[in-house]
């Protein structure tokens, strides 16, 4: 296997992963306190888009790392 390619791999798994995480944290934060103030689904969906945002600045980051290696 090419080490390029796996390093590839590697970084779009992590990207998933990332986003992946940080919008279901944020959903599941907005979710519990749309429980705890009877407003479902407003804060789940702040808590997506939140989420989703906070993913989006972690994969910039993770994808300039990445470049910056090859430089």
């Amino acid at each position: 296997m090419n080490t390029g390619l796996g390093a590839y791999l590697a970084l779009f798994s992590e990207v998933g992963f990332t986003l992946l995480v940080t919008t279901l944290i944020g959903v599941a934060a907005g979710y519990w306190a749309d429980q705890q103030l009877g407003t479902l689904p407003v804060l789940a969906l702040v808590g997506f888009f939140a989420g989703a945002g906070v993913g989006t600045v972690g994969i910039y980051q993770l994808v300039t790392r990445f470049l910056k290696r090859f430089d």
